[in-house]
């Protein structure tokens, strides 16, 4: 499919989106968040994919929602409207395969909530981090759910209230992101991660991903009971047995 607002891109077996609205700060229209959504499924079916990277062009990986998509709009017109500015976050929860955040330069309102949805973010020295909606007169609700899954009460609200910015090593002092790395060597460790990933037992990172998800609202001992049922399940299948059998052997396993 050839695509208005992103670039995809397939690397081995990682599949690489990239927001290609560098004019407008990687924004997010409309029609930049139907593709990002569209191509995240597709890859997630393409089963020569394990690993995804989404990243910006330009200056900045994103700046937040277009704003001048907003007037206009009637009271349902506008729920629809945030409603699709919202669903990759559902996307990225739901897929089998792992995502990563390559992000550098402004990582702002729903920027910042699509990094905090990625399951893993490697960011750029250069990076800024913020919740800023509150600085003109809205509210990251939005982005609100992925952060404070990230960093908690306290610190998430700090954010999202005062609208403050920071910068990649206290997002990574306070567990926004995985690694900092030199601007220059952004994409390489992101894409040297994607790799690393891509290298383990397919099966297990999608079973390890879903149940991470599951679990994550369950009361304590439901969480132990079902995780203890997915890896049960986990040890059955065949790329288990091979993972087992390869280490025991010590040679490097083959996945199916």
């Amino acid at each position: 499919m050839a695509y208005q607002t992103i670039i995809v891109n397939k690397k081995g077996y990682v599949g690489v989106i990239t927001l290609n609205r560098p004019e407008n700060l990687n924004t997010f229209s409309t029609k930049l968040s139907e593709e990002l959504n569209k191509a995240l499924k597709d890859l997630d079916r393409d089963t020569g994919i394990r690993v995804v990277v989404i990243k910006g062009k330009g200056k900045h990986f994103s700046a937040g929602i277009d704003l001048n998509e907003m007037e206009g709009k009637s009271a349902i017109e506008t729920r629809n409207w945030i409603r699709a500015m919202d669903e990759h976050n559902f996307t990225i929860a739901r897929m089998d395969k792992p995502v990563i955040a390559c992000v550098h330069g402004a990582i702002v309102a729903n920027g910042m909530g699509l990094a905090c949805a990625c399951d893993l973010t490697v960011a750029s020295e250069d990076a800024k981090f913020g919740t800023t909606a509150i600085n003109i007169g809205l509210y990251c609700f939005g982005p609100s759910a992925s952060l404070s899954r990230c960093i908690g009460k306290k610190r998430a609200l700090e954010l999202l209230l005062s609208g403050e910015v920071i910068d990649a090593a206290k997002a990574l002092e306070w567990g926004l992101v995985n690694r900092v790395v030199p601007k220059e060597k952004l994409e390489v460790e992101a894409m040297s991660l994607a790799a690393e990933l891509a290298n383990k037992n397919p099966v297990a990172l999608k079973m390890g991903k879903k149940s991470y998800y599951a679990m994550s609202d369950m009361r304590y001992e439901e969480a132990l009971t079902y995780l203890g049922e997915a890896f049960s399940l986990l040890c059955c299948t065949e790329d288990a047995k091979e993972g087992v059998d390869a280490f025991l052997n010590k040679r490097e396993p083959k996945w199916s």
